[in-house]
């Protein structure tokens, strides 16, 4: 089971620079997970491509329904936002040294993926990258 962040779940689905790389290795992959939060920032990150007329509304449809029937079909684990996982991503946040920066929900990926088990998580979010030591993760990126 390997765990992707949005960023890497958003190039499953859409044509963006890299997704093939991403697709060969969550078709390799024994099994997909990711914090539940993705679910929303996966339908936000296809509304920004349908905004910005990178698909259209038609492309927006079939892409909802694809993930849709991913889901059903048990592609992807969600792992679920608890009042702990926040309060352990504050505590981590809280520790870090003043030029870390991480934003609200990579925080929740990284502090999701470690006590899933994790040790490392797949993304080609330079923040998260960066981020991810900080929360006693590799990040890896597998798009050169």
């Amino acid at each position: 089971m390997i765990y992707f962040d949005t960023a890497y779940i958003a190039k499953c689905y859409l044509d963006e620079p890299g997704a093939s790389f991403v697709q060969s290795l969550a078709e390799e992959a024994d099994g997909l997970c990711s914090c539940e939060i993705a679910r929303t920032e996966l339908f936000a990150t296809v509304h920004r491509h349908y905004r910005e007329g990178r698909i259209t509304r038609t492309q927006l449809r079939e892409v909802f329904a694809l993930f849709e029937g991913e889901e059903q079909d048990g592609v992807w684990l969600w792992l679920p936002v608890t009042s702990a996982l926040i309060q352990a991503a504050c505590d981590t946040i809280r520790a870090l040294r003043v030029g870390v920066f991480v934003r609200a929900a990579d925080a929740l990926h990284l502090q999701c993926a470690k006590e899933h088990g994790h040790v490392e998580l797949f993304t080609n979010d330079r923040h998260v990258i960066a981020a991810a030591r900080h929360f006693g993760l590799t990040a890896r990126n597998v798009i050169p």
